[in-house]
């Protein structure tokens, strides 16, 4: 008689060709057991291929790799049969064919992989009546991973768009989706200039369908252009952010600013938590309070203001009374909402985007 092993673990038998084998239980024995429930498993190799039917078996074991969906369904489908009794199937997958893992849910449903969609296990509508599927959440991160490197760059965006959108409950802005977006996702974005949302990110949107039709007024005109380029500007220093936040007036947006609100401004943000230390290089906070209003003036107007005057695209200019100002077109746009608040976003955006390439020593 076959050794049943059971000490450590639960009741089974093998069977496999060689019927008169010392482990080897006979075929039809080990089947009625199997039914009687003597036994949980019957570990064979190429000897139940055909012609066996178990309606009432519940586990299923994979011990060999298949590259057939056919194969694979055939192997699964030795479990899924009706039976009294019978409330769920447990599948154990020894396989550890990672790469092809993530094949499971579409063999399932009758999907395919090229069909992109990513997998929700709250969605049921692929699977029939009364028919759960539920996988351990590790599987399901694993699943998630696997997605990632089977989609282009654009489509992990949009799904990342899509996914922040559902979790923070509305459409994200720049600070939004920057926040919560995946950090290898956003990696690949911002080294991807073609793909990067964040370079334009209203034409985003609209690609998207996502504006507004008071945004899709302000896009087509020059306050989008002037939003772009703030996106856009060289960032390489910090020094340009305190005198777009001067013009940008906590939402009351200036048309020029003068020296001394320039330099509230730049000392408001410097001031901040340990902004300072992005003045000059190994500059001390002791050499920071020691430097003087006049000595600050002189920086702003040699550095950033100078810089935005010559790469501003035109759109920062001087005028008397102002150490700089906006050219006259945009008057029409400073009031306008939607302005202000994708203004007051990038601004935001960009400065937190600087702090982390700096934190990352990029």
């Amino acid at each position: 008689m076959a050794k049943q092993f059971s000490k450590r673990g639960i009741l089974s038998v093998a069977v496999y060709s060689d019927a008169h084998g010392k482990y080897s239980e006979d075929r039809n024995i080990a089947i009625d057991k199997l039914k009687n429930g003597e036994i949980r498993v019957i570990f064979s190799v190429d000897m139940f291929n055909e012609g066996v039917d178990v309606p009432s078996v519940d586990m299923v074991m994979f011990l060999r790799p298949t590259e057939s969906p056919i194969v694979f369904l055939q192997q699964l489908g030795r479990g899924l049969r009706k039976s009294k009794g019978k409330e769920y199937l447990n599948v154990l997958d020894f396989i550890g064919n990672y790469e092809k893992a993530g094949r499971v849910r579409y063999f399932l449903t009758g999907r395919t992989v090229g069909e992109g969609r990513t997998y929700d296990p709250a969605d049921t509508s692929d699977f029939p009546d009364d028919c759960l599927i539920d996988f351990d959440m590790r599987l399901i991160d694993l699943f998630a991973e696997l997605d990632k490197k089977h989609m282009k760059i654009k489509d992990l965006i949009r799904a990342e768009f899509y996914r922040v959108k559902e979790y923070i409950g509305s459409r994200p802005s720049r600070m939004d989706l920057f926040t919560y977006m995946d950090d290898d996702v956003y990696q690949m974005a911002i080294k991807n200039s073609k793909e990067n949302p964040f370079k334009k990110y209203m034409d985003y949107l609209k690609v998207l369908g996502e504006l507004t039709d008071e945004e899709e007024s302000l896009h087509d005109g020059i306050g989008r252009e002037f939003i772009n380029l703030i996106e856009n500007t060289n960032m390489s220093k910090v020094y340009k952010m305190p005198v777009l936040m001067a013009f940008y007036n906590h939402g009351n947006v200036r048309m020029g600013v003068t020296e001394q609100e320039l330099l509230e401004a730049w000392k408001r943000f410097f001031n901040t938590g340990t902004n300072w230390k992005d003045l000059e290089t190994n500059i001390t906070y002791e050499g920071y309070k020691s430097i003087s209003d006049k000595d600050h003036i002189r920086k702003i107007l040699q550095m950033p203001v100078h810089f935005l005057q010559e790469s501003g695209k035109g759109f920062f200019v001087q005028k008397d009374g102002y150490a700089l100002a906006l050219r006259d077109e945009l008057e029409t746009v400073i009031a306008d909402e939607c302005f202000v608040k994708h203004f007051g976003d990038v601004i935001e955006y960009r400065a937190m985007d600087y702090y982390r390439r700096r934190y990352n020593g990029e």
